[in-house]
């Protein structure tokens, strides 16, 4: 939904009254903001821990490329 559709459904006293909480809110710690940030980035999964590569993990057995599936 654009800016332009929410004024036209909301109408503009709602956006303004929605603002204005907006501006009067704390902002979130850090701790949070991390948080978000890497549920975020993957939401369907879990967060990938990383490790080093392996010739295992280019190829498959049966010769199917594993990169870019």
């Amino acid at each position: 939904m654009t800016r332009e559709e929410r004024l036209a459904f909301l109408g503009p006293e709602i956006v303004a009254h929605i603002h204005k909480l907006v501006a009067e809110a704390p902002p979130p710690p850090p701790e949070l903001v991390e948080k978000l940030r890497r549920i975020l980035a993957r939401p369907g999964g879990e967060i990938p821990t990383s490790r080093p590569a392996t010739a295992s993990d280019a190829h498959e057995t049966d010769g199917v490329p594993r990169i870019g599936r």
